[in-house]
């Protein structure tokens, strides 16, 4: 089960510690999941982590779905890291 970080309103390299964190603390794959807006903050968090802190860490999965929420549909993003 990888360690799950859901994305909000900070900024962009703000997640991509906290996914450096989670891989540092051993775990083998990290999903990093957002809705609406937040979806390029989840892609920037994870070229961040990616490019600049970690070494031999992949894209191992990307789905993208529409969630129905209070009578209106929202898009959404599971993107997982994993160590390659």
């Amino acid at each position: 089960m990888p360690s799950v970080i859901y994305i909000g309103s900070k900024a962009p390299i703000k997640y991509a510690t906290a996914v450096v964190t989670e891989f540092e603390k051993g775990a083998d794959e990290v999903m990093v999941k957002a809705r609406g807006k937040a979806i390029s903050t989840a892609v920037d968090a994870c070229q961040i982590s990616m490019n600049k802190f970690l070494e031999g860490v992949e894209i191992k999965d990307i789905k993208i779905f529409t969630e129905e929420l209070e009578d209106r549909n929202v898009s959404a993003i599971e993107i997982l890291l994993g160590k390659s």
